[in-house]
């Protein structure tokens, strides 16, 4: 769920890294063309044309699964071959059938039945697909029930056709690594540049959804890893408020920050999935002893194009711009756009310098003790059928496993966590109270009461980089950090492009602030419709 290791997506080292993602913008050969895809009468269909399909007879359920099925296909294992799904599920087109039979019978669950939706490789199901985190350590792993989001997926109606690609483990094993690889999937390629990354460790998610391998999808993110493939990817991205979502049956990096959320192409998908996958479930933790104040909401109520007169929104310019000249780019123009459609904007709004400068150690030292203990808690939930038991199984079964494991980098960030104590731990106590103060207290809590906020704004980050087993992710910046050490929420939005790469700008603040975000973001993407589809050059549009 952590887009990248500590010394790639922290405030500590953003600076440092500025001119490396510009770096990683090399010349290409001119001319190269657009790979060849067959055409697709499903692309950058929404729910709603789905839904329209359906109702109108156009296509079956069983048909519209049958097509995304025949895409994946023709795009992901052949034709650009991005390789974002993991792996397809054998049972999706006889579920669809049974959809379609209660469509006829007059029962409808809701406004995803029939919907085809691609879920990340560390969500549990109790089917005939694996959930392996996309370590072969996990390979043969049966769960004892379908995760809590599998569940309410499920019930809502929607159509689980495939479990996609992801940073092994959700990017927390190496310092060095390259996101958007496993060692079960390979490595994912951006469907807008194939020698691009796909990012973050929902890299699948990211790229299958931009390349219209199914209608929605879903991502896990610790620190960064929905709002940063989705913006790389061109999509709509939101890390809910943590307690939000269920994280029963997901493997899991921390506690305090873990959250699944929707991956989509607009945000009216975005809101829809969201509404159906949040939900109150007793067996997380964050969720026992009190009711879910975003549960039974319906996200889709906030989807009004009025204009954001009176709503007032912060830049913050300081750690979260200057890193890329294309990002900050982008930024300039979204914020006109803001201005355009009647917000106040307060500019800048900078976080404390003492935040900037800490909150990376912290939110580190939380992850590595908390990874330990979490880890042996989701094997234990699996149970008897689980081939490893703690993480220091996962790190004798990688040594012993090197041709296949380690092939391209190591296991440093396992070795560290595996040598930290019991959460009962002064060190980890002390902290986790330091992130909580200065993510929450000293950090966006404070900025927005001092400026009467309604939603904190910055770069989501900038294009993406290029792929290298050799020396692992290049540097760069990005605005996921404040939201993901608080808990609070965080939705990136398509806004622009550079060089035929997709860039996206965020909206982020108080906990179970979804709604304001969502109509905000709702309000940006109708006044500027960025997205583009992706066209699988095979380099950047240099």
């Amino acid at each position: 769920m952590s887009d990248s290791t500590f010394d790639r997506r922290d405030f500590l080292r953003v600076s440092a890294a500025a001119g490396a993602l510009a770096a990683g913008l090399r010349v290409r050969p001119a001319g190269a063309s657009p790979l060849p895809v067959p055409e697709f009468d499903l692309e950058e269909a929404t729910v709603a044309d789905l839904r329209r399909r359906m109702e109108t007879g156009q296509d079956t359920a069983g048909d519209i699964v049958e097509k995304y099925l025949a895409r994946i296909e023709a795009v992901d294992r052949g034709g650009p071959s991005i390789n974002c799904i993991i792996e397809v599920n054998p049972d999706a087109v006889g579920i669809a059938l049974r959809l379609d039979e209660e469509r006829r019978a007059g029962k409808v669950r809701g406004p995803l039945h029939g919907i085809p939706v691609i879920i990340k490789d560390n969500i549990a199901t109790a089917d005939r697909m694996q959930t392996t985190a996309g370590s072969l350590a996990l390979l043969g792993s049966k769960p004892p029930r379908d995760s809590h989001l599998a569940r309410r997926l499920r019930e809502a109606g929607a159509v689980i056709i495939a479990k996609t690609n992801l940073s092994e483990w959700a990017n927390f094993r190496s310092t060095h690594s390259t996101s958007g690889w496993s060692g079960r999937g390979g490595l994912c390629r951006n469907p807008y540049a194939l020698d691009r990354n796909t990012s973050g460790s929902s890299a699948g998610t990211g790229g299958a959804t931009a390349a219209n391998l199914a209608a929605v999808g879903i991502g896990t993110e610790t620190d960064g890893s929905i709002v940063s493939p989705a913006t790389c990817n061109g999509l709509v991205g939101i890390k809910p408020t943590v307690g939000l979502v269920s994280r029963t049956g997901i493997v899991p990096i921390s506690h305090t920050q873990d959250t699944a959320g929707p991956m989509t192409r607009t945000v009216t998908d975005a809101a829809a999935l969201l509404t159906a996958i949040s939900g109150y479930d007793p067996e997380d933790a964050a969720m026992k002893g009190a009711s879910v104040q975003g549960a039974g909401v319906d996200y889709t109520a906030f989807l009004k194009a009025d204009g954001l007169k009176s709503v007032r929104i912060g830049v913050v310019r300081e750690i979260l711009m200057g890193y890329s000249t294309h990002a900050d780019r982008v930024a300039e123009e979204a914020i006109q756009a803001l201005k355009s459609l009647g917000a106040e904007i307060v500019d800048p709004t900078n976080f404390p310098a003492v935040v900037a400068k800490e909150i990376g150690e912290a939110e580190y030292e939380v992850m590595l003790y908390e990874y330990k203990a979490d880890l042996a808690a989701y094997f234990a939930w699996l149970g008897v059928s689980a081939p490893v038991k703690s993480l220091k199984d996962v790190i004798a079964f990688n040594e012993a496993n090197q041709d296949r494991e380690l092939k391209y980098f190591g296991q440093e960030i396992m070795l560290m966590a595996e040598k930290k104590g019991p959460l009962t731990s002064p060190a980890y106590r002390n902290a986790l109270a330091k992130c909580r103060r200065l993510s929450r207290t000293d950090g966006i809590d404070a900025l927005m009461a001092k400026h009467k906020l309604d939603a904190l704004f910055a770069p989501t980050g900038g294009p993406a980089g290029l792929s290298d087993l050799v020396n692992g992710d290049s540097g760069g910046g990005g605005s996921s950090t404040m939201a993901a050490v608080a808990g609070y929420p965080h939705i990136t939005v398509p806004a622009g492009f550079a060089h035929g790469l997709p860039i996206g700008v965020s909206f982020f603040g108080r906990a179970w602030s979804e709604g304001q975000l969502i109509r905000i973001a709702y309000n940006f993407e109708q006044a500027t419709t960025a997205r583009q589809a992706p066209r699988f050059n095979p380099h950047a549009e240099l």
